[in-house]
């Protein structure tokens, strides 16, 4: 792997953003909303833990780099879509023209950049100019090789993964914590001993892709190296927390990776409303605190982290990724109220009441009936899938 020159200073983390990001914008009512960007970076400067020396801009990602995933025809379709060239119907293969993925205007030069921008994160980490970096408008995970999926057009984390293995001959571990299942990033390495894919997401029972069940483990010589953690509707804070804990010691252990890239997407909260998971702010705290930890222990400190999904933008998004931004600097974890700067600017155009605090309210949801029922049932889970994970 690459080393920065002695005549440059490391970062510790660089936080990649353009503006240009922020026009991935299916519609104005579309639920994907580039919004959240914006009110996570106002956020992070009001708290004066975003300067504008840690920001980086993204590039657009060259279509041989986009190959590292996807089909040329796909590239060709997407970018004949982008200029009005295609109609929905004739999208529809594709994956394009859909409800979900709607064709806009310059969506190949959008997609481009956010995959772009995972690009520029891999290179400052890999090359030793920063420990960590961070690219919230990546994270796009449900992207196939020649077919948009999900509100993902190009899958940022497939393109990045197979660039690093390419440019840096480097092992990969993908941990992917959005509610919904990684299924773009875990069938592209299905096959691949080198890239681990871990996702812990709602069961596939109750929610899109409707994959991601524990007996998912990779085929080939991959066998082994795809983990799935299907967790229960209503699942809250504790259960996710000690099933993540739990598995991704054992998996470091067991696969030794080079690096690590994480998904972090925001739609396990209770407030989002695409999903079905109990999680509250807490586990925004955690998830990158072990991230964190796991890097340094395991990866010389080597993290690449990407956005995701979240769909509550007002509520949940900003405070979340605020939370992972400030963890990968070392900035101590905010209590109290947010800046009232921020809550005043943005608070008009809410058009839910904001949460004033870091913490979620206490009685922000009624108590599970079925708690322990849940809780026993995710226990189980992860018992058979450490069993499957010591037995490989």
């Amino acid at each position: 792997m690459a080393k920065h020159s002695q005549n440059e200073q490391m970062k510790h983390a660089v936080f990649v953003f353009s503006e240009d990001q922020l026009g991935y914008k299916f519609s104005e009512t579309h639920p994907f909303n580039q919004k959240r960007l914006v009110l996570t970076i106002d956020l992070l400067r009001k708290m004066n833990a975003l300067s504008n020396d840690s920001i980086v801009p993204a590039r657009i990602a060259t279509d041989e780099e986009l190959l590292l995933a996807h089909d040329q025809r796909y590239i060709d379709i997407v970018k004949k879509a982008s200029r009005g060239e295609i109609t929905p119907e004739a999208g529809e293969s594709y994956g394009i023209g859909t409800e979900d993925t709607p064709i806009f205007e310059n969506m190949h030069e959008a997609s481009a950049r956010l995959v772009g921008g995972t690009l520029t994160a891999v290179d400052y980490v890999m090359e030793g100019k920063a420990q960590h970096a961070l690219n919230l408008g990546g994270g796009l995970h449900h992207g196939f090789r020649g077919k948009a999926s999900g509100f993902c057009i190009y899958n940022d984390s497939s393109v990045a993964i197979n660039y690093i293995k390419k440019k840096y001959g480097a092992r990969v571990l993908y941990i992917d914590t959005d509610a919904h299942h990684g299924d773009g990033v875990q069938w592209c390495f299905y096959e691949d001993p080198d890239v681990c894919t871990v996702s812990i997401h709602e069961t596939g029972r109750y929610l899109f892709p409707g994959t991601g069940n524990i007996n998912e483990r990779g085929s080939g010589q991959g066998y082994g190296t795809s983990f799935n953690f299907p967790i229960d509707a209503f699942t809250e804070d504790e259960s996710f927390l000690e099933i993540y804990r739990t598995s991704m010691k054992e998996i470091m252990e067991f696969f030794k990776p080079d690096v690590i890239l994480t998904q972090n997407g925001a739609d396990a909260h209770y407030l989002d409303p695409l999903t079905h998971l109990y999680g509250t702010m807490n586990i925004y705290r955690e998830i990158p605190k072990i991230a964190h930890e796991l890097a340094h222990e395991y990866c010389d400190g080597r993290w690449i982290a990407v956005g995701g999904g979240g769909y509550d933008i007002w509520r949940v998004v900003p405070r979340a990724w605020s939370l992972l931004w400030m963890e990968m600097n070392n900035i101590p974890l905010p209590e109290g109220k947010l800046p009232e700067s921020w809550l005043s600017r943005w608070q008009p155009e809410s058009p839910v009441r904001l949460i004033e605090t870091w913490q979620d309210p206490a009685n922000m949801y009624e108590a599970i009936p079925r708690k322990e029922e849940i809780t026993d049932k995710n226990q189980q889970m992860l018992n058979k899938a450490l069993y499957m994970i010591r037995n490989t």
